[in-house]
């Protein structure tokens, strides 16, 4: 088997194509952030309060580099982090008003940016690459 054919390496290659198709849009748009803060951003807007940890779980991110990415989203306005009153030592995240704007002004950008990510699938590949590429994520580890 071709290396540039087994799975590793395409996976890499999709995403690197992903990340250059969301920057691309996000940019054009007047955005500047990653596919991990949109994740995060979308996480905390699902889950008003949630620690940083429970972010980085969520959104399958490293627990140990996520404050990194907190930290510049609360530098840009879009993140408050507030001491939590059932563990002193945890932060929980919300988002500020700029924050819900930005979310809302993004989410549909990036939801439109999905279908060119997988643009030479026809709708019925996709919906199987979606399918089986769950699986896989379900069942790392």
């Amino acid at each position: 088997m071709n290396s540039l054919d087994m799975a590793g390496h395409l996976i890499r290659r999709m995403h690197q194509q992903s990340t250059h198709t969301f920057v691309q849009r996000t940019q054009a748009a007047g955005y500047d952030l990653t596919p991990v803060q949109f994740a995060a951003l979308d996480c905390i807007h699902a889950h008003p309060a949630t620690d940083q940890a429970r972010v980085a779980e969520m959104i399958a991110y490293d627990r140990a580099t996520i404050g990194g990415v907190i930290d510049r989203m609360e530098q840009k306005g879009w993140v408050r982090r507030v001491v939590a009153e059932r563990d002193r030592r945890a932060r929980e995240l919300s988002l500020t008003d700029e924050g819900q704007r930005v979310h809302s002004a993004l989410l549909p950008i990036v939801r439109a940016l999905q279908a060119d990510i997988l643009r030479p699938l026809s709708d019925a590949d996709r919906a199987c690459f979606l399918q089986l590429a769950r699986m896989v994520v379900k069942h790392e580890g």
